[in-house]
């Protein structure tokens, strides 16, 4: 009997840590492989700034590089990077494959001057997050520079 307990709670133990790690499991500074679009398969996702709020829950904000996504303004006619992306923990998880870097660079400027202007607008109610995968949101931004249209 006893040893049965004992197991039994050996059981619940381990079965939190696993909880717990794989609640945890993205870090700033990260780099990880994701399901990228035709093209971009060398293009990696990086782990900028993790938040809570009470009205999105779990926010992970992202930058991504190695696109190429077109872009009529850019010399090269692409841009090859997104600096910062807000999206929710269930897309991001949808969207990764497997951990690239687990220390990678920490967010540059540019990066956190992006979260900057969202952090601003989101206390506001102007902004949002991102739920659908990052490949899908890579399309989405593509098409409104290509547009023009960076208001929606």
């Amino acid at each position: 009997m006893i040893r049965f307990l004992v197991l039994i709670i050996a059981s619940l133990f381990l079965s939190h840590c696993k909880d717990n790690s794989e609640a945890n499991k993205y870090r700033v500074g990260q780099e990880w492989k994701y399901k990228t679009r035709t093209g971009e398969e060398k293009s990696t996702l990086k782990i900028l700034k993790i938040e809570e709020y009470p009205q999105t829950g779990k926010v992970i904000h992202i930058s991504v590089s190695g696109l190429k996504m077109k872009n009529p303004k850019s010399s090269e006619g692409f841009a090859n990077e997104l600096s910062h992306i807000p999206i929710s923990e269930e897309a991001l998880n949808k969207s990764i494959i497997k951990l690239h870097n687990e220390n990678g660079k920490m967010p540059d400027s540019l990066e956190m001057d992006g979260y900057s202007y969202w952090k601003k607008e989101f206390d506001k109610g102007e902004a949002g997050i991102f739920k659908v995968p990052v490949s899908e949101i890579v399309g989405v931004m593509e098409d409104h520079i290509i547009s023009g249209n960076y208001t929606q």
